[in-house]
């Protein structure tokens, strides 16, 4: 079973949440370096694609936290442990044993979200049938390279279109 590595960040006075799925399997395995962080698996282009967005470097943990913060923009995942039916990061291939919908509702219950940012439709999906109430909520093209139906620019400019300003 592995478990999630990272606590949800979530600065004062959030006003938006990126919810994703769970890290790869690098992360849950090794020691936490200062670059590691969400999706710091290497061919997940998230940062990349918040790089663009921001136009901005994140190479560290701390510069991505400054962001965050700076745009009131909070980040967790929708799994704590799951289990890798095969050897792949591919979200397919979890078997979930645990969800992180009680740290989601308490960041749901202690901050005044006005938009909740799904990093795929499988984390909506599963976001879904905890929080069913919840409408403020865009799904974002997954930054994953496995999602290969849109190259990096135009996830960018989808990004840029939905994510709040600087």
């Amino acid at each position: 079973i592995e478990t999630h590595p990272f606590q949800p960040f979530i600065p004062k006075g959030i006003k938006y949440l990126i919810i994703g799925s769970f890290p790869g399997k690098g992360q849950t395995e090794k020691t936490i370096s200062k670059t590691d962080w969400f999706y710091g698996a290497k061919r997940n282009t998230f940062w990349k694609i918040m790089e663009e967005v921001y136009q901005t470097e994140l190479s560290t943990t701390s510069s991505k936290q400054k962001l965050f913060t700076s745009v009131k923009m909070g980040i967790a995942d929708i799994i704590l442990k799951a289990v890798r039916k095969e050897n792949t990061n591919s979200d397919s291939n979890l078997e979930i044993v645990e969800y992180n919908d009680k740290a989601i509702k308490e960041i749901l219950n202690t901050n005044k979200i006005e938009t909740i940012f799904f990093t795929s439709r499988f984390v909506e999906k599963i976001f879904k049938r905890f929080f069913p109430d919840v409408v403020n909520t865009i799904v974002l093209p997954s930054p994953s390279p496995r999602y290969a139906r849109m190259t990096l620019k135009e996830k960018v400019t989808v990004y840029k279109k939905h994510l709040p300003k600087l």
